[in-house]
């Protein structure tokens, strides 16, 4: 077991919601089953094995989004790949649903945590999944989807990203790109603006009729990289009643270790406020994890290190999940 007694404890009472791990793409591509207990397959690899039931049960993780991927190369056949993710959980969900259920709803996570239960949740990373067609994102609304990230590593018909194929940084959202923020809002789909560029993230931002979230991000007040975001995002989001999910990257995060994790979170604080910080480790993604957090286990040795940065129990605990869950119900689903 990691972490204090105390730390744990908090956990108990606020069990976290990670906004971000891409594990299903592992689920899809090697049967990588959940309810197993697994170790990377390289000590401290990239290539997954971060996350599993048992390691959340044991990090205090009450609540996982599950992150949607799809490669945009070549462009057809994106929206089955989502389709085939979503099945993976519901097959995953089938064989013990006491251990780990499907959620939409802020009630559906408080239901599973009153029952012991994991709850599942789901947003795709990338609008190119949509292949162009706000009917698709109606189908994946009605098979529990809960946020949308507009952009990924590549440009889509919705916008441009701030760093890879298609990259341009003077260009906002698309006519479909703004299309489609106004449509997350009438099907209760969360905008997500992980990734994209600052142009169509402001854009987005102020287009969300309901609170937006960067689902994994670092930020710029705490280390200059292109893949985090800056003072004015951030202030952006909160102002909408949004959160951010700090990525558990060293690549982005500046270093590897607790301590810089807890530096990007402070800073959301600094400069919005103790109601805008999240988790968004991005575990089972293609990154490399600082050590300390490489695996759902280890999530309470991060409360350790805010206990011990003086933060108070009601701020961890927006940390961990409260922001989130206030994002989610924010954000209601149509009846």
């Amino acid at each position: 077991m990691f972490g204090t007694d105390e730390a744990r404890a908090l956990h108990s009472r606020h069990p976290a919601i990670d906004l971000h791990a891409d594990s299903l793409m592992w689920s899809r591509w090697t049967g990588y089953d959940l309810h197993v207990r697994h170790e990377a397959p390289l000590p401290f690899a990239a290539l997954g094995g971060h996350v599993d039931i048992p390691r959340m049960i044991e990090g205090g993780v009450g609540a996982q989004f599950f992150g949607l991927v799809s490669v945009p190369f070549p462009t057809r056949g994106l929206a089955a790949v989502i389709d085939e993710q979503i099945d993976r959980l519901e097959q995953t969900v089938r064989v013990n649903p006491q251990r780990i259920r499907k959620a939409r709803t802020a009630a559906d996570i408080r239901k599973a945590a009153a029952d012991g239960t994991i709850a599942a949740l789901l947003g795709i990373e990338g609008g190119h999944a949509l292949e162009g067609s706000i009917e698709k994102l109606g189908h994946f609304a009605r098979r529990g989807v809960r946020y949308l990230g507009l952009c990924h590593f590549s440009a889509n018909e919705l916008c441009y990203p701030a760093y890879g194929s298609g990259r341009k940084d003077d260009r906002g959202l698309t006519d479909f790109g703004r299309k489609v923020v106004i449509a997350c809002s009438e099907l209760g789909v969360i905008v997500d603006l992980a990734h994209i560029n600052k142009r169509g993230f402001l854009e987005a931002c102020a287009l969300a009729e309901h609170p937006p979230i960067v689902s994994h991000t670092g930020v710029l007040g705490a280390f200059e990289h292109w893949r985090n975001i800056d003072d004015e995002q951030l202030r952006a989001v909160a102002d909408k009643g949004g959160v951010i999910g700090v990525i558990f990257c060293p690549r982005y995060l500046g270093a590897d270790g607790i301590k810089p994790v807890v530096s990007h979170l402070k800073h959301i604080v600094n400069v919005c406020g103790e109601d805008a910080p999240a988790l968004g480790s991005d575990w089972d993604g293609f990154i490399i994890p600082t050590k300390d957090l490489c695996d759902a286990a280890r999530l309470p040795l991060l409360t350790d290190a805010l206990i011990k940065e003086g933060f108070s129990e009601e701020t961890i605990a927006k940390i961990l999940r409260g922001n989130a869950l206030r994002a989610i119900e924010d954000n209601p689903v149509p009846a």
